[in-house]
């Protein structure tokens, strides 16, 4: 099938929506597992092959930068609670600012917000290096630093996760969607465990760890170069998508307005947000459990990092590799139930092969579980919608410090495992409440929804969703 807006309907929604398909690449998967080239088709498109490369240089900064970040703040400070401080600064500008990032992703052009974005991150990460590898760093640089870089993510993400379907075409979007986060993932193994070793091989005190740092920052600020000239080499611009020319108040309404009126939609991004609260948090407590548990140094939380990036990969593969899959409402549910287990087992680790094994188990289900609900949002959405929808999906990133700061409170006067295990109950009683609260989630079979609201447009002028992204069964 051509690759560029092949299923789109003449009204901007998704051909089919969530509706069976037997053609692009679920069909010919045909809900079984197909690990062939078929896996990486998405990536022949030129225009998203730039976007998916951009996207892992910037990833692999990151996380990078989660590492580094991380092993410092903690080394200076040797708090939990500190931690939290520091991803609630990165957090609360995500909550802020992401509806009005994804209004500017569905007004302007998404090639130049996502250039714009690269480039201020590339310019802070530079200042932060210089100060770090000077030893002259303080926590308040990290928290005003945090609270700098959570703007221009917030600004910016929603145009890289609303470009996709225009680059690929919904027949393709499932395998993007994977394959993206399959980057993510890639990142993970491999970035975290580079930071950490070259952290530790001019480790040897305080001045020596601010030199590590500040070359990890530097190295971070040369592949955020890369993600700009990647960008740069995109002919799909990723045109403005609405209907009619409002004010950004009015846009912004109209999306809330659509949410609401779109039940399934209204679901995922309820069922993307739960487990945010209680299951992620893990990731950003990491370097407690690094010292304090396994007693190990920065290069040993690189590798922790990497055994949940690994098992990550293999569920976003996996996902990538597997068709129009029967019964996506259960796999869903099941992944976070799955989720909860494993991070069970991870609270109660006490050595590293344990740790290990727990860590890329965690990886796998909450990856599967998070890479098919955003799947599931972008096949409902309609085109002129997608930006702000995103940006709604992106916000509940922003309520992560709503577990972080409880688990973090209970690591320092409790312990770490109890912190955990706090957070694994409470992901499985999520998964239990929403299999019940949502039963048109749970009914989600080969790519429909068969208990919705009907066409959202009905009581909005300018929006119109693809009817058969709203059909019963």
């Amino acid at each position: 099938m051509s690759s560029r807006r092949a299923a789109t309907t003449p009204q901007g929604g998704a051909q089919g929506g969530l509706a069976g398909r037997n053609g692009g690449h679920g069909g010919a998967a045909q809900g079984s597992l197909v690990l062939t080239k078929a896996m990486f088709t998405s990536l022949r498109n030129k225009d998203f092959f730039f976007v998916w490369s951009s996207n892992l240089a910037a990833m692999f900064g990151m996380q990078m930068q989660m590492v580094a970040r991380g092993w410092l703040i903690y080394d200076m400070t040797t708090s939990a609670l500190a931690l939290a401080w520091v991803t609630l600064s990165f957090m609360a500008p995500t909550l802020a600012f992401s509806l009005i990032g994804g209004v500017i992703a569905d007004r302007l052009r998404k090639k130049w917000v996502m250039l714009i974005g690269q480039a201020l991150h590339f310019l802070a990460i530079l200042v932060l290096a210089t100060v770090t590898i000077q030893g002259d760093v303080t926590f308040t640089h990290f928290i005003f630093w945090g609270l700098f870089n959570g703007t221009v993510m917030a600004l910016n993400s929603p145009a890289r996760q609303a470009i996709i379907p225009s680059l690929v075409g919904q027949g393709e979007l499932v395998n993007a969607v994977a394959l993206s986060t399959a980057s993510m993932n890639l990142s993970r193994i491999l970035a975290p465990t580079m930071a950490g070793v070259l952290i530790a091989v001019v480790a040897g005190g305080d001045k020596t760890s601010f030199l590590g740092v500040g070359i990890v920052f530097y190295l971070i600020a040369f592949l955020d170069f890369v993600s700009i000239v990647l960008l740069l080499g995109l002919k799909d611009e990723g045109r403005d998508t609405r209907r009619e020319r409002r004010s950004m108040g009015r846009d912004l309404a109209d999306g809330l307005r659509y949410v609401r009126k779109t039940p399934v939609i209204g679901g995922l991004l309820v069922l993307g947000f739960v487990p945010l609260i209680f299951g992620m948090p893990v990731q950003f407590l990491l370097p407690v459990v690094n010292k304090d548990v396994l007693h190990m140094g920065p290069d040993g939380l690189g590798l922790l990092m990497t055994a949940m990036g690994a098992g990550a990969l293999v569920g976003s593969l996996v996902l990538a590799g597997m068709g129009d899959m029967r019964r996506k409402g259960l796999i869903l549910l099941a992944s976070s139930a799955a989720w909860a287990v494993f991070l069970g087992m991870f609270a109660v680790s006490e050595n590293l092969p344990l740790a290990l094994v727990s860590l890329a188990l965690v990886g796998l289900a909450s990856t599967a579980y998070m890479a098919m609900n955003m799947a599931l949002v972008q096949l409902a959405v309609a085109d002129e919608m997608r930006g702000r929808v995103m940006s709604l999906a992106m916000m509940t990133f922003g309520l992560m410090p709503l577990g972080v700061f409880p688990m973090s409170i209970v690591a320092e006067r409790v312990g770490i495992g109890a912190a955990l295990l706090l957070g694994a109950a409470g992901l499985a009683i999520a998964s239990l409440v929403a299999a019940v609260a949502f039963p048109s989630i749970r009914r989600i079979d080969k790519g429909h929804a068969p208990a919705t609201a009907g066409d959202a447009a009905a009581t909005q002028p300018g929006v119109a969703p693809s009817p058969d992204v709203m059909a019963k069964t």
